[in-house]
This record gives structure tokens, sequence and C-alpha cells, in this order.
């Protein structure tokens, strides 16, 4: 690594750390449309600008720096996205963003001559954590998502995505699908933090991902009886918290039986009263796996228990599906061409593995050639301020992400 790319890894990195930064949790609540959020954006902007990129935000709140111009087709694309989930750790999503910036350092340093158009890019709203879907800039960008249900999407609080848009100064009246964008794109490659523990495993630094499992996420709602908590027997209750609390127990054995991953992980509770029994328990499951015949068969089991304890305690339920992704099988030769470069032209022993997680990669996987670079995560754990990588296998990643780029750009 250069001396100008090394150091301006660490200074981004420095700078951007206590951005959202929680001063109890140690996790960051970088959440889409807010004001962290807008200094996160000030942020993307202030480094495209000093380093002569050209700055522009999409109309789905996407951020874009370039070099060279993307009017000439065929670009090669990196980055990643800046906020994060409640209290999430530092590496998701902004390593890939600041080892883009580092890596075009890099290649600066090495007097790399550009023949392709590079951009790098900021996605907004990916963890879906303020408004329930994941990746909804990409989404929108490739037509996954219509301007009539983003304008649906409703906050914790009753603030809808349009009004919370235009609150940052963005109009929510022209979001939507982009192919005009795309269709300037010729490769996309996202460096992302490994979320899981396979090249703490291996020993590797960086790896290459081969898919991302199918997902989805689905609401259960649970509708018993409000009653007082001290007077009412037992025997009379219908309690939903009961059904609730058995379909979480279920939805673990049926993940272990499928070898699969289902979580139920954020919960609304009505009227949310000490000394009161619910009248709702509305819970939501996200679950994985490896391939849609197992996915399928999780999230159908989750589903008939949870009828089942339901009916047993008099509740009513309901099951929405509110997101799914099937599984993304990264472009074939994109990811050959990315092993090939850093197999022949780096000392880098590079494992390809799957993800259960879901990326903007994985969105645009259906509309332009994608692929993925994982960094080594020693602790394996991610949505959490324990996420870690070290020094030494970030510099790896900006590197490896360096060789990458110029083998794509630059030859």
């Amino acid at each position: 690594m250069t001396q100008d790319s090394g150091s301006s890894f660490h200074h981004m990195w420095r700078e951007l750390l206590p951005l959202g930064r929680h001063p109890v949790s140690g996790g960051y609540r970088r959440f889409a449309w807010s004001g962290v959020d807008g200094d996160c954006r000030a942020w993307f902007e202030a480094q495209a600008t000093a380093r002569g990129l050209r700055y522009e935000a999409d109309r789905n709140g996407n951020q874009w720096a370039w070099l060279g111009d993307p009017a000439e087709g065929n670009a090669v694309v990196t980055g990643s996205h800046l906020d994060s989930v409640p209290d999430g750790g530092a590496f998701d999503g902004p390593l890939g963003v600041v080892s883009a910036f580092a890596a075009l350092d890099e290649l600066r340093g090495r007097d790399a001559r550009f023949i392709r158009p590079l951009g790098i890019v900021n996605f907004g709203d990916e963890e879906g954590a303020r408004f329930g879907l994941a990746c909804v800039g990409s989404r929108l960008t490739a037509g996954q998502l219509t301007r009539e249900q983003a304008h649906r999407l409703t906050d914790g609080d009753g603030v809808t995505l349009p009004r919370a848009m235009e609150a940052a100064g963005y109009d929510p009246d022209t979001i939507g699908a982009d192919p005009e964008r795309l269709a300037r794109i010729g490769a996309f490659v996202e460096l992302h933090v490994e979320q899981g523990r396979a090249l703490d495993l291996s020993g590797d630094r960086v790896g290459i991902a081969s898919a991302i499992w199918p997902h989805g996420r689905w609401r259960f709602d649970f509708r018993g009886e409000a009653n007082h908590a001290g007077t009412t027997r037992l025997a009379d209750r219908h309690d939903p918290m009961l059904s609730y609390a058995e379909t979480v127990l279920a939805a673990r054995r049926e993940a272990e039986l499928a070898g699969a991953v289902a979580t139920f992980g954020k919960i609304a509770v009505e009227p949310n009263g000490v000394n009161a029994i619910p009248s709702l328990v509305r819970g939501w499951l996200d679950s994985r796996a490896e391939d849609q015949m197992s996915l399928d068969t999780v999230v159908g089991g989750i589903e008939k228990a949870a009828r089942q304890y339901a009916d047993a305690h008099g509740i009513d339920l309901d099951i929405v599906r509110e997101s799914f992704t099937p599984v993304v099988e990264f472009d074939h030769a994109l990811r050959d061409e990315l092993a090939r470069i850093l197999g022949t032209d780096t000392d880098l022993t590079v494992p390809v593995l799957g993800t259960g997680a879901g990326h903007d990669a994985g969105i645009l996987s259906g509309s332009i050639p994608t692929a993925m670079l994982f960094v080594r995560n020693p602790t394996g754990v991610s949505h959490s301020p324990a996420e870690s990588a070290s020094e030494d296998d970030c510099v790896a990643g900006v590197l490896a992400l360096a060789d990458v780029l110029e083998g794509l750009a630059c030859r």
C-alpha cells in the first residue's frame, strides 16, 4: 500500500467513526434520512470533492462520485452503504465506502491509467432500520420497488418515507426505476466485512462471494384480548404473548432441523403495559437458508406451528410476507475474473464462500454484473458493536479492491 492511500484510509475511518455512535451502547444509529444520515452524506460528498471527483445524488437518495464520464458506459463501480441497524457495528457498510476511496488513492499512487469510468457509490437505506424494508435505494433504482410502494413505507413514529425525504431536502415524487443509470455500469464490486466466521476459521484475510442465500421477512400479528394482569384468571385469558413465545421457540427448532436460520428480532406490543395482558403482539421473522426448498420448509413449519398455538389460546393470527429475495448467484464471469486477478497478481489465498446476508450487490445482480469481496471478521459478530476487523485485514481489503479495480478498469 502506498503511504498516501494508507494514511487516507485511517484518516477517513477516524473522521467517520464518531458519526451516529451512541454514547452508552457504543453501537451506531445511522438511520435513513435522519440528521446523522445527513452528516454521513456530507462526509461522502466531502471525500468526493477532495479528490476532484464529479459528485451527484440521484433521485432515489443514492450518492455517486465519478472519475471519468459515466455517460461513456461500461463503468466500473464500487462502494456500499453508510446507514446502520439499531446499535450496529462500525464496519457493516462503511468499510466498503471508505475502502473504495482508499483504493482509488492507492491506484493514483501507482499512476494507474484508467480506460473505463470509475464510480464510488453510497446506497441509501440499505439496512431498512427505519422503514422496515432493506435496500430501498438500490431496489428503487433497479425497479424492484415502485414509487407507490415506497410512498407507503412508514417508520415507528408514523413518519412516511416521502415526509422524511422532504425533510432532508429530497423530492420523493421523483423516485423510481433508473435503467439509464444502470445501463452505464459494466460491473459493480462491493467490499464488505464478513458477517460470519468462515474467513477466520480458514485463516484468510479476504474472500469472494459465490451467492447470497434466499431470505425474507414475515410479520406475525397475534391478536388477543386486553385485560387486567392482576384480576384475570389464567383460564379466562386470551393472551397473544403465549402464542408468540411458543412460535419463537418453534422457529429455532425448524431452523435447526433444516440447517437454516430463523430469527424473531423485533416485537411490538399493545397496549404495552406492565400490568396489562396484551391485545396485540406483532413479531417480525427473518429467515434465510442455503436454497429455496429449505427456506420454504422452515417458514412453512413456523407458520403451521404459529397457527396451532394461536388456535389453542383463542388468538387470531395474520401472517404477511413483507419482503423476499430469492437466491442470488453472483455473475460467474465477473466472480471468476476477480479470482483470477487476486490469484495471479497477488499472494493472497482467496476462498469463495456463500453468505446469508443481503446486500445492494444482490439487488443489482438482476440488472448488471455484480461481485463481492469479504474482509475477515475475527469475532464473526455483525449488526452489533462487537463487529470488528483488524487494521491489517482492512489494509488487505483495500489492496485487494485496488487490484480488482486496476484489473477491471485500468487494463
